[in-house]
């Protein structure tokens, strides 16, 4: 393996909603120059967004490396792809359709360079799910838009940090639907994305997995809702009658609660807010959002486009920072997974072969 370790990860990185904190977040992470050791950058954006902001940020020692395709990224430089000269206007913190525009062509370059192979790993700055809807983008975020390009039917947003992974089994919809939505196959088939993500991207040999209820107290033996005897406990048992070992379901109140989450190597909760509130309460600023299930690697930070703070130089980079951090750690994980777990014979006489040469 030590010519993938050797070798520069290429992270292809969406600019975002050029009115949030997105490049604020970019321009800080790399002007670290220690970062542009780890990884070989190439930003998807717009030169006047750029310019704009170093002058906000009042960058003296920062500047981008214009390339034209990513065929070309450069060693050393935090590259840079100009999707146009189009004249727009910077204004931070202001929601602009515009910038919901530049933002989705930002998006489908990045993903036509990572589908064709030109970078490793796709890194995507918020933009407002508002300002992206259009008839040519009808998607409710990034997860849903990737997994259709990678024409997937199964994945799953799971919220990582070095202490907690938590996956949802239903994504962006009212919680109004959510109870419509579970079943006992839809939640086998995501608890099966997140162990076969825990296996080949963190790793993790024989995952342990908790299945949080729908209800409070996890439905008190059905005083508060059959939710849990009738859909998650059964999906539970199958899980483990297959061999995963997933436990539940456990009142998610206590569970986060009383620290239960600790012993956990993943936890799938049944909906957003009941995942993620925790989530970012335990892990804010080293928040990443992964798209597991997926042929193709892509993180982001886990907060929003932040208008509130953008344009004043508060934004912290930690979480773009630790976004870039998983993409290249999870993209190699997947290359030691499929070497190690490739054909034994094959592996044998390529050892023999190297052997003798």
């Amino acid at each position: 393996m030590s010519e993938l370790n050797d070798r520069l990860i290429r992270v292809g990185i969406t600019h975002g909603d050029f009115n949030g904190i997105g490049y604020e977040t970019i321009i800080k992470t790399f002007e670290n120059s220690g970062m542009l050791e780890l990884c070989a950058p190439v930003v998807y954006g717009l030169h006047k967004a750029a310019t704009a902001y170093r002058k906000i940020l009042n960058t003296q020692d920062f500047n981008f490396f214009g390339i034209q395709d990513a065929d070309h990224i450069a060693k050393n430089h935090c590259n840079f792809i100009n999707l146009s000269d189009a004249d727009i206007t910077i204004e931070p913190g202001v929601i602009s359709h515009a910038a919901g525009f530049w933002a989705v062509r930002a998006l489908q370059r990045a993903t036509d360079d990572l589908i064709a192979g030109k970078i490793d790993v796709l890194v995507t700055a918020p933009f407002n799910k508002s300002t992206v809807q259009s008839n040519e983008f009808s998607f409710p975020g990034h997860t849903e838009y990737l997994a259709e390009r990678a024409n997937e039917k199964q994945y799953l947003m799971l919220l990582i940090s070095d202490k907690l992974r938590v996956g949802t089994v239903t994504g962006h919809i009212p919680i109004q639907e959510v109870a419509s939505k579970l079943s006992i196959d839809v939640i086998i088939q995501k608890v099966k994305v997140m162990n076969a993500s825990l296996i080949q991207d963190f790793g993790i040999t024989k995952p342990r997995i908790a299945v949080l209820g729908l209800n409070p107290h996890a439905g008190d033996n059905g005083l508060i809702g059959k939710e849990e005897q009738n859909i998650i406990a059964p999906a539970v048992q199958k899980l483990n009658d297959e061999g995963i070992l997933a436990f539940g379901p456990y009142a998610a109140d206590g569970f986060f609660g009383v620290g239960t989450w600790n012993k956990f190597d993943g936890v799938m909760a049944m909906y957003h807010d009941q995942g993620l509130i925790p989530f970012k309460s335990i892990a804010f600023h080293q928040g990443v959002n992964f798209t597991a299930g997926l042929p193709f690697v892509r993180t982001s930070p886990d907060h929003g486009t932040a208008y509130d703070i953008a344009g004043k130089n508060l934004a912290d980079a930690d979480s773009l920072r630790e976004a870039i951090y998983a993409g290249i750690d999870i993209f190699r994980n997947r290359a030691i997974h499929k070497k190690i777990s490739g054909n034994p014979l094959q592996i044998m006489q390529k050892r023999e072969r190297d052997r003798d040469r």
